[in-house]
């Protein structure tokens, strides 16, 4: 069963090795984010990941990547016995995903990739799915990985957008009042052109939440330290 929610981004820069030097921005990040994910990990071992890519795939704790392709051969496992071959092609999701998993102790995750252009009504069925999947048994931890508008100000990824400050102000706002209708709202078009990778999972989320039960915020963040949002949520059942 699903027992909590962590909302998490998944920038490489959370990995020490590619960041190629010290940082205090992506240092306070990082920290953050282990802090979260140190926290599902403390209330379910085992995870469920969601995230978005190219096309869908399904990835299990047997399954190793690496992070070779941005620039450090640095091997992460989706489970801490696994011993496979490391994958250089592993989605983005999955790869944070398991670094995560190794730096809060959790003892596998499998991870949920979703194509990137999943509509809302997609995804709201697939968090249902996830809803019934999951619905029983040991304690399950759901970890929604993905990032906010790439288009924030000076240090933008992509170019400057006024309209991403309303954009990810919503998104926080949602997310910190466990607000799946809201979530739903978020319109794909205006997602894809503001660079927002984590519209799918968001959405996924809500249609979890929706067929789940009553979930209440247990802490929320926004910071947007490289001109790109990164979002950080806890979500816990309302007893």
């Amino acid at each position: 069963m699903i027992t909590r929610v962590a909302v998490l981004p998944q920038p490489p820069l959370l990995v020490p090795e590619l960041v190629g030097g010290p940082d205090a921005d992506a240092a306070k990040l990082r920290e953050s984010c282990v802090q979260v994910a140190a926290r599902l990990a403390a209330a379910a071992p085992d995870w469920v990941a969601v995230g978005a890519g190219s096309a869908p795939a399904a990835l299990t704790p047997a399954d190793v990547g690496t992070f070779a392709d941005f620039g450090v051969d640095v091997e992460v496992r989706l489970g801490a016995s696994a011993e496979a071959e490391p994958d250089p092609s592993m989605p983005l999701p999955a790869l944070i995903a398991g670094w995560l998993r190794g730096a809060a102790g959790a003892a596998e995750v499998q991870v949920r990739i979703l194509a990137a252009d999943t509509p809302a009504d997609g995804c709201r069925r697939y968090g249902a799915r996830l809803a019934e999947e999951f619905g029983g048994g040991d304690p399950v931890g759901l970890l929604v990985l993905g990032d906010g508008s790439h288009r924030h100000g000076e240090r933008a990824v992509g170019r400057p957008d006024e309209r991403a400050g309303g954009f990810d102000d919503a998104v926080s706002a949602a997310l910190a009042a466990a607000d799946p209708s809201a979530l739903l709202d978020i319109d794909a078009d205006l997602a894809r052109s503001l660079g927002a990778a984590g519209r799918v999972p968001w959405q996924v989320l809500a249609g979890f939440a929706e067929a789940s039960g009553r979930w209440q915020c247990a802490g929320h963040e926004l910071a947007v330290p490289f001109g790109v949002a990164y979002h950080l949520a806890e979500w816990e059942p309302v007893r």
